[in-house]
């Protein structure tokens, strides 16, 4: 990560971290931004990542940038919208996101983070982070099966209430703590 992008990074964790009020996240030097009608996410283009058409991505996908190497997925980030029926809020979406995780996986953290967007928008931008590390079933072009993997989602539910859960896996090590930090901080809901 570049010293730009820690700075921004940092700055960002400044704002939402401690419950700011701005309507649109920072988002660091280099990334680009996935835009969907109910929120929008960095990912960091400068380390490869590249917006997938609307064409090629799963249906369940409303956007996805992937990082590949030799044909094969090595990093992904996605938003699903509208992914479980019956959820209301952040909780209610993390439990849902969290069930889809997979039996490979292991939890690390799970703790509430508070999102940017509009400022009377105040339950949408209460959305929950979940750490985890998995392993690759190398299928569908991904790393060779048993290939450690980490991953960080955010799910919550939107300014209609339509829930959310976006999502950044890759290679372990190949993203660092600081680029989890900032995609989490690069989400913003509309």
């Amino acid at each position: 990560m570049t010293a730009a992008a820690v700075a921004v990074a940092a700055a960002a964790v400044l704002l939402t971290g401690c419950g700011g009020d701005q309507d649109t996240a920072s988002v660091p030097e280099g990334w680009g931004t996935l835009e969907t009608g109910s929120l929008s996410v960095g990912y960091p283009k400068s380390e490869g990542y590249a917006e997938q058409p609307a064409a090629e991505r799963a249906k369940s996908n409303a956007a996805v940038a992937l990082q590949g190497k030799d044909g094969i997925r090595t990093g992904m980030v996605s938003v699903q919208l509208d992914f479980a029926t019956g959820v209301h809020d952040a909780a209610g979406a993390a439990a849902a996101a969290g069930a889809g995780i997979g039996l490979n996986s292991t939890r690390k953290a799970t703790e509430d983070v508070r999102l940017a967007g509009p400022k009377d928008a105040r339950e949408a931008r209460e959305a929950r982070r979940i750490d985890y590390d998995f392993t690759a079933d190398g299928r569908e072009d991904t790393p060779n099966k048993g290939t450690p993997m980490t991953g960080v989602l955010v799910a919550g539910v939107d300014t209609k209430g339509v829930p959310f859960v976006v999502r950044l896996n890759a290679v372990k090590d190949a993203v660092d703590a600081e680029d989890l930090d900032a995609f989490v901080e690069s989400v913003t809901v509309k």
